[in-house]
């Protein structure tokens, strides 16, 4: 058997390497044949024939010299390569003769392939793709399953020293702090202050994830215990934008919010904690966070766990069930064990898990535009036969069968597909090029997004499929035609035929149905999308502008009061500034959970007061951000010599206070009597579409309510930009050290909470768009084909005295017949599309009748003006011209 498996690999060799030299091959054969003949000469020479005769004879003989050639070619190479090498050479000159054909049709293929690519590169690294980490398939998040906000998806220091202990499902669990912000650092020393954003992770947390520095090392356990070595590891792009890739940096000081810190490794550039764990946002360095300094601050970290070998996802969730519970929040506290649950999940889950159905969603969308494309290309090549039957029915006279010509069309298709392939290759590459820069879409792992092999293999694979549907139904339509009817001068060709027209027919008609589907559900999406932005956010983003102020108040709440006003007054001094005041978290970004109020004198079971977000914030802050108050703000009195107070949103204050008004009463939180003293609408603190949560707001000039930092809220009539200048001056007159840090939009905000539904409106409509487009060219070329061939009947008409408004009214009629039937189909198939996707509408039903309307409108006036341009030529139409030319 090896023997025979050695000989057919020897022989294939053989036939391979004969393939490439057919043109010595041929000299030699042609010199033996030579040999061979002039030897049969002498011979007939020798018995007595005249040289012509021994020659006729040696031919006859030898029974035909090309034949043998053609004999001896086809035993040695590989005549199946040639016939198809035969194919593409006739393929590629029947395109170039008709040039105009070949440029619509790798132009409509460039498009849906090259969408297709760019859409499957998203799919892939958001969805297929596992994460960039050592066997993440062992990785998983741990969260209780119906976390809102950060507070309640996190988990304290001593919580965390708990899992470690009592565990058997994990080799190691890590965290990070999941209370960073973005430019909470500022390197000094060389020039101005510079902003960064750092990130607190645990000392482990590159180990469990498998993640090695590219320079230097990780952290050391006595870098990450209280009273260690301050040290900081670079992230790759921070190294090469501050440091110019410099690999001497590693075991350099620099000087980090005043505090000199040593660089002790440089992260791989494959590794980008936002793209993972925080979609939108960078992270230029990361220092260790030190459980000690954070174990009375609640739930900080934010956990993810390996799993053992042989643990499953499942068993960790059964072993968190009954662990968790059991954790306390506080261990100072004995009262605080039994907050906890958690139900972990795979690590990629977590990551892209939400986006799951929205993808696929656009996956499909794009799939159907392939489709569209294909249809199209089907009808062009239909049109196309009627000026090429009597060349294929010549070919099936000569002897071609009809697989012969059916091979040959499809090669023509594979040839069309791959030029519109390369071509989509190119606008694919152009599109995740510019989706991976996107740095404002809120989208995991969107800076991976590129062209990669599997892309490549995809690109093949729809390429070939696409050359198989808008090639095969042509291809057998036009080698089953009439001979004889072909082959006269005055035949039609085959697609002369009723049964042609209706094919046609049909094909246009699924265009529109398939268009009708990816417009409704555009139209739905965007129906939803506005509804997104109709959503009362509780606060005006427009007009409003943040800057992340830096200060040092030295621990005392005094003197933070006195710079707060101090900076309040004089940023509200700039021309053009209507109000301003200070928080230390902004909707939509970080938010932090605290016990909720409760009513003074209530008695309350255990877990029924809700947790609340909660704003430590300065008078101003209200009127900077555009909320709706009832009371009274605070006043820069509302320090420690006065009462406490707290202004409440709506739904704390329904808690409280249910069906009366909350203000003037007093309530608890964390144990302090604290007066209520205003009530501002519910704020979206978490996302745009959900529903808001309790929300408490409380002075920051007291001890006991001390602020997280310190966002600077300006609201004003002129473009924030121009602000920008005139803010950073007036705060770095107050502290030179000021970092340039960006003074962002509160629109941009808001802009980037919603960046992932606009991202895939905006993707689908631009593939609604396309399909329109494409379904108002194939009805085009259908109705203006249809006004060609009957040009001898409609110059007839015209002759008898039919008006050429007459004329244009009986095409486009039929025009919108077709477009009708279409739309009748498009309609019911797009009602059981929309409650497929009716998880990704938000305040808009599937069935929205407006959506529909302006989906038949469109459609109708589309297909009418497509059948317009044709009916219009048909109007023109010379009878006498016509007839002559019949």
């Amino acid at each position: 058997m090896k023997s025979s498996m050695r000989d057919s690999l020897r022989q294939s060799l053989q036939r391979l390497g004969s393939f490439f030299r057919k043109r010595p091959l041929d000299v030699e054969l042609d010199a033996e044949m030579q040999s061979h003949l002039d030897l049969a000469v002498e011979e007939n020479m020798k018995r007595g024939l005249s040289a012509s005769e021994a020659r006729r004879q040696a031919l006859i003989q030898f029974g035909g010299v090309e034949q043998a050639k053609e004999r001896q070619r086809a035993a040695r190479g590989m005549p199946w390569l040639d016939v198809v090498l035969q194919d593409l050479r006739y393929a590629l000159r029947t395109m170039r003769r008709d040039y105009g054909f070949t440029l619509v049709a790798v132009t409509i293929l460039a498009l849906g392939i090259g969408a297709n690519i760019a859409v499957f590169s998203v799919v892939d690294t958001i969805l297929l793709r596992p994460l960039p980490f050592r066997d993440p398939q062992k990785l998983v998040w741990i969260a209780p399953a119906d976390a809102i906000g950060l507070s309640s998806s996190t988990y304290s220091a001593d919580a965390y020293d708990d899992l470690l202990t009592m565990n058997r499902s994990y080799d190691d669990v890590t965290g990070y702090y999941a209370f960073s912000t973005s430019d909470n650092l500022k390197l000094t020393g060389s020039g101005e202050p510079m902003p960064l954003t750092g990130m607190g992770v645990l000392g482990n947390f590159f180990h469990v994830l498998g993640v090695e520095p590219e320079l230097g090392r990780s952290f050391t356990k006595d870098e990450t215990v209280k009273g260690g070595r301050a040290v900081v590891l670079l992230s790759h792009a921070y190294w090469e934008r501050q440091f110019g890739g410099d690999r001497g940096i590693v075991g350099r000081s620099i000087t980090l919010n005043g505090t000199p810190t040593t660089v002790v490794g440089v992260l791989p550039e494959t590794f980008d904690f936002g793209a993972a764990f925080a979609p939108g946002s960078k992270v230029d360095v990361f220092v260790p966070t030190v459980l000690d300094d954070i174990r009375n601050e609640g739930n900080t970290l934010a956990l993810i766990g390996r799993l053992k070998p042989g643990v499953t996802v499942a068993q960790s969730q059964a072993e968190a069930k009954a662990l968790f519970p059991k954790f306390y929040s506080n261990k100072k506290y004995p009262e605080s064990a039994g907050e906890y649950t958690a139900r972990p999940i795979e690590l990629k889950q977590y990551v892209s898990g939400k986006l799951r159905r929205s993808l696929i969603t656009l996956w499909c969308a794009v799939g159907v535009i392939l489709l569209i494309v294909c249809v199209n290309l089907s009808n062009l090549l239909l049109a196309r036969a009627a000026s090429r039957s009597k060349e294929f029915a010549l070919r099936s006279a000569l002897g071609a069968g009809r697989g012969r010509l059916v091979r040959q069309l499809l090669t023509e298709s594979l040839v069309l597909a791959g030029m519109g392939a390369v071509l989509g290759l190119g606008l694919a590459y152009a599109i995740t090029s510019y989706i991976a820069h996107q740095g404002s879409l809120a989208l995991p792992l969107l800076n991976e997004v590129k062209v990669d092999g599997a892309a490549l293999l995809w690109t093949v694979g729809i390429s070939v499929g696409a050359a198989v549907l808008f090639g095969l139904l042509p291809g057998l339509k036009m080698s089953s035609g009439d001979l004889q009817e072909a082959l006269k001068d005055t035949g039609q060709g085959m697609s002369a035929g009723r049964s042609h027209e209706r094919l046609r027919s049909a094909l246009v008609i699924s265009e529109v149905a398939l268009a009708c589907v990816l417009l409704v559900g555009a139209g739905l999406l965007l129906r939803s999308f506005l509804r997104v932005l109709d959503v009362d956010l509780g606060f005006q983003p427009s007009n409003a502008a943040a800057i992340k102020m830096d200060y040092n108040d030295g621990g005392s709440t005094d003197k933070r009061s006195a710079i707060f006003e101090e900076a309040i007054r004089r940023v509200s001094a700039i021309p053009g500034v209507e109000a301003a005041g200070i928080s230390d978290n902004l909707p939509l970004e970080r938010n932090r959970g605290w016990g909720g109020p409760s009513a003074k004198g209530k008695t309350y079971r255990r877990g029924e007061v809700p947790g609340a977000f909660v704003y430590i914030v300065t008078p101003g802050y209200v009127t900077a951000m555009g909320m709706r108050l009832h009371g009274r703000d605070f006043t820069w009195h509302d320090d420690m010599k006065g009462e406490s107070t707290v202004i409440l949103n709506q739904k704390a204050a329904d808690f409280v206070a249910p069906g009366e008004d909350a203000v003037g009463r007093t309530v608890l939180i964390n144990g302090h009597e604290v007066k209520v003293i205003g009530v501002v609408a519910d704020v979206h603190e978490t996302n745009v579409e959900g529903t808001s949560g309790e929300q408490m707001y409380l002075p920051a000039m007291r001890d006991e309510w001390g602020p997280d930092g310190a966002e600077l809220v300006v609201r004003t009539k002129l473009p924030p930009a121009q602000l920008a200048g005139s803010v950073l001056r007036t705060l770095r007159e107050l502290n030179p050290n000021q970092p340039a840090v960006e003074f962002r939009p509160i629109q941009g905000i808001v802009d980037r909470a919603v960046s992932p539904r606009r991202f895939f409106v905006m993707l689908v409509g631009a593939f609604a768009g396309l399909g329109l487009f494409l379904a108002s060219l194939g009805i085009y070329g259908v109705i203006s084909y249809s006004v060609t061939r009957r040009t001898q009947e409609i110059g007839i008409r015209m002759a008898l005295g039919a008006s050429a408004g007459r004329v244009q009214m009986s095409v486009i009629s039929k025009t919108l017949k077709l477009a009708a039937i279409g739309i009748g189909v498009g309609i019911f198939a797009s009602m059981l599309v929309a409650n497929l996707i009716s998880s990704l509408l938000f305040g808009t039903a599937p069935t929205d009748p407006i959506t529909f309307a302006v989906m038949i409108v469109l459609l109708g006036a589309v297909a009418a003006l497509a059948g317009y341009l044709p009916a219009r030529r048909a109007s023109r139409i010379n009878p006498m011209v016509a007839l002559r030319n019949s």
